[in-house]
């Protein structure tokens, strides 16, 4: 785990370099400059170190300054450039390092074309990188109207992670600061940012629920159909007892977060052969092929109530066919869920965010829902708090599916009410996501939280799955005690009529030359039932 002080210190001089770009474009939009950069220099930085250990004294002994000198001094020595070409799936050239940039921007030479060298050579050293700062546009005229403008956008950014060390950060410093930028991505943006970010709380829920009562000593798949920046899989490493035998599979449509996707995943050190991303959308064609494999666990935050194409070609498609029916044009909810449920594994545990609207709507959606929970495919509802996500201010609800269960009941939990408010956001606390857990894996009733649901109970809703009708949330009033209303009513009685006698000695012993002041006196004596001296 990284220390608690240098990922803070880290985190504030990340999103301090946003400072240069802020004023010039929104937040879903700096985010691909600020982030590609800051990994192009990860990607250098570790390079240059790498020389240093090898023909040098050592990365501990030198700094990247050094390193660079080292690194241009030894690059014609054929054994150094292989040696580096089998420790690194990229290249780069000593021309193209962010030192050598730097140093551009230093004696004020630098030009934008220079990053564009370095970014090309990165990209053209294999598949992994390939198209990897596609979305981090250099000419863009949103950083100056014309080429040195721009060129003195870029070279601010550039000087403001200058002096970060993004490689010795102890344990997974640099890639938990890369989350914690996202994250406030996200926050700055909005509604965009609903395409890449699930909020921490809640990737962490729905990846601990796929674990439940599974033992994953050797290993394990897992897959988001809908992964976004990458961060809903990545919290797998947390919760496994060997991450480095983890499996990725990730499918995402937007090609600028695919792109952040790939870099949160070598940011935190994801081998990668571990890792098989495709930029595609996860319902026109499918993918990964069933055969070649499907998962111990799937996750998913897809985009709610999603157009899709709902072309009756797909009535033939494995993933939907057994159902009869298609999810609507409208709302590609159910298709989203079908297709992380046909990849899940017999063993497997699936857990999907969704609207509420999938749980009581009807017609096509009604009879997809009948099927799965007639096959025991449901296993738990869950309800979250409204105004969780960046995206949306609609409470949603969590929907777990597996396929080897052994009954067809399903447990309903409403957790919409335990929450901590956070700024614009509501966010889960620990003790909250505890409590659901703890709830899901006892499957026991508990009052106005928790429901254990049988099959035939469902089936007398009507396969309607709207958690209040199995949970009542309800709390009554307590019974009103009139016995006690009516001595409290004589008390106060008692109260103001001693209050009103107080009241008139007072005005009893009040004298006035003033003949209409001392009518005025007798006048509220006489209405308060004492007695004037006439």
């Amino acid at each position: 785990m990284a220390d608690i002080t240098e990922n803070k210190s880290l985190e504030s001089s990340l999103y301090s370099a946003a400072d240069a770009l802020r004023s010039k474009m929104d937040a879903n939009e700096y985010k691909n400059y600020l982030l590609g950069i800051i990994f192009y220099k990860y990607l250098s930085d570790n390079l240059l170190y790498e020389v240093s250990d090898l023909i040098g004294d050592g990365r501990e002994e030198t700094t990247v300054t050094e390193a660079q000198k080292l690194y241009e001094d030894n690059y014609d020595d054929e054994d150094l450039r292989n040696e580096l070409e089998d420790t690194f799936s990229y290249v780069i050239s000593p021309d193209n390092t962010f030192t050598k940039v730097m140093e551009h921007v230093n004696d004020h030479s630098f030009q934008i074309v220079q990053l564009a060298d370095a970014f090309k050579e990165i990209e053209g050293t294999g598949d992994t990188f390939e198209g990897l700062f596609d979305d981090v546009d250099l000419f863009s005229r949103r950083l100056g109207d014309n080429a040195q403008k721009q060129a003195d956008t870029i070279s601010d950014v550039l000087a403001a992670i200058s002096n970060l060390e993004l490689v010795k950060a102890s344990g997974d410093t640099l890639g938990d600061a890369y989350e914690y930028l996202i994250s406030q991505f996200a926050s700055d943006s909005g509604k965009k940012a609903g395409e890449f970010y699930t909020p921490q709380q809640v990737s962490e829920l729905l990846t601990r629920l796929t674990l439940v009562d599974r033992e994953y000593n050797e290993g394990i798949t897992v897959y988001d159909p809908a992964m976004g920046s990458g961060s809903l899989l990545l919290n797998f490493r947390k919760y496994i007892k060997h991450p480095e035998e983890i499996i990725y599979y990730g499918q995402e449509i937007n090609t600028s977060t695919y792109n952040l996707a790939r870099m949160n995943m070598i940011l935190h050190h994801v081998d990668t052969a571990n890792q098989h991303l495709r930029n595609g959308d996860t319902l026109d064609a499918d993918w990964p092929p069933s055969a070649k494999t499907n998962f111990d666990s799937v996750v998913m935050n897809p985009p709610y109530s999603y157009h899709w194409s709902a072309a009756k070609g797909f009535l033939d498609d494995p993933r939907f066919s057994k159902y009869g029916v298609l999810a609507p044009k409208s709302k590609a909810d159910y298709a989203f869920l079908l297709h992380g449920y046909y990849h899940l594994k017999n063993s497997g545990t699936m857990a999907i965010v969704l609207p509420h609207g999938v749980l009581f709507r009807g017609a096509a959606e009604g009879k997809i829902r009948q099927k799965l929970l007639e096959d025991g495919s449901v296993d738990a509802v869950i309800g979250l708090p409204a105004n969780m996500f960046y995206s949306t201010s609609i409470p949603t609800t969590i929907v777990v599916l597996k396929k080897d269960k052994q009954d067809r009941s399903v447990m309903f939990i409403d957790a919409s009410k335990e929450f901590e408010k956070d700024k614009n956001q509501n966010k889960l606390r620990e003790q909250d996501i505890k409590k659901i857990l703890d709830t899901y894996k006892e499957r026991q009733d508990v009052e106005r939280y928790a429901h254990l649901a049988s099959f035939d109970e469902i089936k007398e809703n009507d396969f309607n799955l709207n958690i209040p009708r199995y949970v009542d949330t309800f709390v009554p009033e307590p019974p009103v005690d009139l016995k006690k209303v009516a001595s409290d009513m004589a008390d106060l009685d008692k109260e103001i009529n001693e209050n009103e006698k107080e009241l008139v000695g007072m005005l009893s012993d009040l004298t006035s030359e003033d003949d209409d002041v001392m009518a005025g006196i007798k006048a509220i004596i006489k209405d308060l039932g004492g007695e004037t001296n006439e």
